[in-house]
């Protein structure tokens, strides 16, 4: 808890209906069906945001993770309206401290927010990727 916030990785308090109208309004997450992150949560270490008086959610972010040599941050948002308050470092700093994270190589792609995750220690590099065949 930190300045009227909280930051959970207890997947009872998730708000389905607000993280996925949120990666709705995301370049990397747009129109992915609700059933599509619904089983990303599942198999994965979601950590949201809430606040702490109304207990509404305002922020996620989800690691794969094998909790040994490597995971991989993704779904990284604060809700628009609780941007500007530091929110997303504290997120990125519970996340990388996380036990099951802080141990790994770990990866994550961004087009925009280079500055943010770079004081976490990440490093801009090149990624080879591969989609997943139809």
């Amino acid at each position: 808890e930190r300045g009227g916030f909280l930051v959970s990785t207890d997947p009872q308090l998730l708000d389905l209906d607000f993280i996925c109208r949120s990666l709705n309004t995301t370049y990397w997450a747009k129109n992915r069906p609700r059933s599509v992150v619904e089983e990303s949560i599942r198999n994965s270490l979601c950590f949201g945001v809430y606040e702490n008086k109304s207990g509404k959610q305002v922020g996620f972010a989800r690691a794969v993770t094998d909790e040994a040599t490597f995971s991989w941050i993704c779904d990284v948002f604060i809700d628009e309206g609780y941007r500007k308050k530091g929110l997303g470092k504290w997120l990125m700093s519970c996340v990388t401290e996380h036990p099951a994270v802080k141990p790994t190589v770990s990866l994550l792609g961004t087009l925009d927010a280079h500055g943010l995750y770079e004081k976490f220690g990440y490093a801009r590099s090149e990624q080879m990727k591969r989609l997943p065949k139809p």
